[in-house]
């Protein structure tokens, strides 16, 4: 013959047991996620730095493309005054050629006065500037991008007369 636990706290003991057990268990095919508390917390700080990273690549990106652009207009108009000092003994003499240090004087001249020095150079009749400054950057920095370099460089030539048939 069996024996039953004759002591009812024993008795109710197992079923509290068997309950438990049956209570904690977790369903087939679900993970375990014990040991994992704050995860997700790590998760969204990375997640936090990399929109913000990439919210500076978008704003900061669009500002330095935006700054190239302005920074080629700069040089390329310099290049234009330059190209458009001409020799005067030259021009008495019949031909069309650059003064090479008024060219220079006047396109570093314009680029003083656009806000960003450059230099400027004469080679062959060509007025060639060049205009590079930095830029500060608004979210970047976070990352620690303070400036992005912008720069540009831009030629220019005199033309004279009839140089392309209709």
């Amino acid at each position: 013959m069996t024996e039953s636990p004759t002591d009812p706290r024993q008795e109710g003991d197992a079923k509290a047991t068997s309950l438990r057990s049956r209570v904690h268990r977790r369903p087939r095919g679900t993970p375990d996620l014990r040991g994992q508390e704050g995860s997700i917390s790590a998760f969204l700080a990375f997640f936090a730095v990399a929109l913000f990273a990439l919210m500076g690549l978008v704003l900061d990106g669009g500002r330095a493309i935006n700054a190239q652009q302005s920074a080629y207009d700069e040089a390329e108009q310099a290049a234009r005054a330059g190209a458009g000092a001409l020799s005067i003994d030259g021009l008495r003499a019949g031909s069309v050629t650059i003064d090479t240090q008024t060219a220079i004087a006047a396109a570093e001249a314009y680029t003083v006065s656009s806000g960003h020095p450059g230099t400027a150079s004469v080679t062959n009749g060509r007025v060639t500037v060049n205009v590079k400054y930095r830029i500060p950057t608004s979210i970047l920095g976070i990352v620690g991008i303070s400036t992005l370099s912008v720069s540009a460089t831009a030629s220019a030539v005199n033309v004279h007369g009839v140089t392309k048939e209709d």
